[in-house]
This record gives C-alpha cells, structure tokens and sequence, in this order.
C-alpha cells in the first residue's frame, strides 16, 4: 500500500509553490532516499526531471527568491550534489557554490545567528538549521570547506543554549532577540509552545546533519549526538496510546490538540537514522519503526479517490499577523490536511529508513548461515 501511494503521488505531483521551496525539497529529499534503499529508478527520475527543469545550463535558478534571504530555500537545494552525482552536469555543481555563496551574504542576528527569513528580522526559527545545516554539511564536505563546520556548530549550539525548556527537555518554536514580537516573551524572547513539527524538523536536522560530518568533526559530531540522544529522550514520554505525538508536542491532552502526521514521521525517521548512525541505541530504531507503522495503520488510508496520507497540519508560523501568536490555540487553528508534501516526502524517509534497516539484517541472517 504505501509503495502504490508513492507512485500514485509522484505520478499526479504539482509543485507546492512556483518558485524554489522547501516543501518540494521534502519530495524530492524522500526520493533520493527511497531510490538510495530501493535503486528504483522511478525515484531518480523524478528528482532529475524536477531539477533540470529549473536550473539552467550556467547553474542559475530562475525561481530561486535571492531578495527573500530564506533559510528555507537551501532544503531543495539539498538534491543538487545527488542530481551532480548520477549526471555529472556542472550546472548542479555551479548551482550548489551559488547557493553556498547566499549564505555569506545572509542577514544575522546580533549573536551572528541566520535570519529566519528577510521579513522575520532578529529571528531565529529552529526550522532554519534543518534547512541550511545539512546542505552546508555536505558542501563542506565536497569542497573541503571546513570554515563552513563553525557555521553550523554555532547554529546548533546557539539553539540547544537558548531555545531548548529545561522543563521538559523539548524545543521552542522560535527566537526573536530583539524582544519586540508579540508571540515574544520579553524576556526571553521565546515563543511560547512546543510545536511538534519544530521539533521534527530539529530531530532530522541532527541526524542528517551527523551523517555528512567527516572524522576531523569528531567534537561537533558528539556534541550533535549527544544533543539528539537528550531530544529523542525528551519527546518519547508524549507519545499517545496510538504511539504519535501530537501538534502541541509537550501537552497531549489539551483540548484539540490532535496526533499530528508529519511532526510524528520526522521523529521516526530521526529515531530510525539516528541508530543506524549509531548516534542513538539500537532500541531507537524499533521506536522509530512501530511510530512509523503507526501512521500508516492510522493516518494512511484507501479513500474513493485513492491512498491518502492525512493528519498533516497545513502550515504554521510566528508573527505576520495577529492570530499567528505562538499560543497552543494558534498552533491548533492552522488546517490539518492530506497528502502535504512535508508529511509525504518524510514518510518517504523514514520508509526508505525501515528499508535499509531490513535489508542490512537480512544481508546479517545470510552471512551468519
């Protein structure tokens, strides 16, 4: 069932928005990893149609929105070294030193912390690092850029020292340093809720961020692991009995607080990746796999328009308007929704997650005969 969901999805997808977004990077990231565990070409096909249909021959990308400074631009840009690999066609390499060049130029917070986006201004959304830290992880990587690491330790150290409640071991939704957003405490400047989907997107942000880390990294890959060892700890106590987590991570039973799709997906697949890294032990995985297994008995369903993956909240943020207030009952006014690329691009990970998991027992069973 899930596979058939995967092609049906693929074959009727349209792209989230008009320009480079990050919700089609979620699809496109999902397909690198099914084709990784699969070697399904279906999977590469889709990533390589969708990117040389927007970067050029020089490696511009029209529809990349440079004037918005978006740490949210840099997650699509994650599948330009795959497209590089299999083609070996410059533009995605000449798109990819672009992209990392951006970054230089990117507006900073007075702790020399990224802008969340040009119209967040001294703000800093703990999105932003799963977006921009692996890309610049596996930049760093190719190039033999190593300046780039002190980027991304500060990034990450900067959130676990400001935006992590000590209460409860999870993570706030945002920062705003000069105290002057409504949804700020003034003086902390911290939303003021634990946003499951937050968290999700900091979850994977550590793990794909330790898998590209080379061994001269080796103090910032414990610290990461350490910081993921103490989140995963955090959040596993709020599963519900269907074993998910919910929109508002750290208060399941509120009233309308529901089991949330795709913040419960991410934590599975960080959990699932996170022990195959070896960041996390072995029994990670099996939380990982059976909250995996639970979204698909409860949230992937056979409609009379086909499979579809539900419980997925449509969209939420800080500031912009007056509602956006990083109150509980803000987070639970945004539309729960189906088959959104940010829940099925990551229950593409974590599936390709269980498969790698399967094969490499099977391979383990066989050698052992």
């Amino acid at each position: 069932m899930t596979e058939q969901f995967f092609q049906d999805y693929l074959k009727h997808y349209r792209p989230f928005k008009d320009y480079w977004n990050y919700e089609d990077g979620c699809v496109l990231l999902g397909c690198i990893r099914m084709f990784q565990a699969t070697g399904a070409a279906c999977y590469a096909e889709f990533v390589l149609q969708y990117l040389s249909e927007r970067v050029r021959p020089d490696g511009t990308i029209p529809g990349y929105p440079v004037s918005r400074y978006a740490l949210d631009s840099f997650n699509s840009s994650k599948a330009l070294f795959f497209a590089y690999d299999l083609t070996h066609d410059e533009r995605y390499a000449a798109a990819a030193h672009w992209q990392a060049e951006q970054l230089a130029a990117h507006p900073r917070t007075g702790s020399g912390i990224c802008w969340h986006k040009q119209i967040y201004p001294e703000q800093v959304w703990i999105d932003g690092v799963y977006m921009f830290a692996p890309f610049l992880a596996e930049y760093a990587k190719r190039t033999g850029d190593s300046s780039c690491f002190a980027e991304i330790g500060r990034a990450f150290r900067y959130v676990t020292a400001h935006m992590r409640d000590p209460e409860t071991g999870l993570y706030y939704h945002a920062l705003d340093e000069s105290r002057t957003q409504r949804w700020a405490d003034p003086e902390t400047g911290l939303s003021r809720s634990c946003w499951l989907r937050g968290m999700g997107w900091f979850l994977m942000a550590l793990t794909d961020t330790i898998a590209l880390l080379p061994e001269s990294e080796s103090a910032l890959s414990g610290f990461l692991a350490e910081t993921l060892q103490d989140a995963v700890s955090a959040l596993l106590p709020f599963r519900t009995e269907n074993g998910l987590l919910c929109q508002i991570a750290d208060q399941p039973p509120a009233a309308g607080n529901y089991e949330e799709t795709s913040g419960s997906l991410m934590a599975a697949y960080a959990m699932m990746y996170g022990a195959e890294l070896q960041a996390l032990p072995e029994d990670a995985f099996t939380a990982g796999a059976e909250m995996l297994e639970a979204v698909k008995r409860e949230k992937l369903v056979q409609t009379d328009d086909g499979i579809s993956l539900g419980g997925i909240c449509s969209a939420a943020g800080l500031g912009g308007s007056d509602r956006r207030d990083g109150s509980p009952a803000y987070y639970l006014s945004e539309p729960v929704t189906s088959d959104d690329p940010k829940g099925v691009g990551v229950l593409m990970m974590a599936e390709a997650a269980r498969i790698r998991n399967q094969k490499t027992a099977a391979a383990r069973r066989f050698a052992a005969s």
